[in-house]
């Protein structure tokens, strides 16, 4: 096993490393279409992402999330610790509704959900700080 790196021990500046900007129109950026349902009425619901950042180097994901009104998203988690910020509409996090301005923090092992999106839809920012695969929990439901 090898040992942690001291990030006070490397000599910074490191050469070579940029500052990275992204814009939500931004043509490297492409919508992601991650889950659909088909509904009871026939029509369809989506949650689409862009991520802004996808590194294996470290490992983390940035990314804005959409949900379609009344989309749901089975109970899970994620192989890093997760953060998930409403910027716009809200969802039902299990039974916790969350609004517009709300931050949850989900530790790595930690399972959420199911995520429901309330009648106006949700905006999301994410970031998931190591593995973003996600685990199911309860995934016979």
């Amino acid at each position: 096993m090898t040992e942690p790196v001291d990030p006070t021990a490397i000599p910074l500046p490191i050469p070579g490393k940029e500052v990275i900007f992204r814009h939500m129109d931004d043509p490297e950026v492409p919508w992601q279409l991650c889950r659909a349902q088909r509904n009871a009425d026939g029509t369809e619901s989506y949650v689409r992402e862009k991520w802004f950042a996808f590194s294996p180097d470290p490992q983390y994901l940035s990314l804005y999330a959409e949900y379609d009104p009344g989309m749901i998203v089975r109970r899970h988690g994620h192989y890093s610790p997760h953060i998930v910020f409403v910027i716009d509409g809200g969802l039902w996090f299990g039974d916790r509704w969350c609004p517009k301005g709300t931050h949850v923090e989900l530790p790595f092992g930690a399972a959420f959900g199911p995520i429901r999106a309330g009648e106006e839809g949700a905006k999301l920012y994410e970031v998931m700080m190591g593995d973003p695969r996600s685990w199911g929990d309860q995934p016979e439901l």
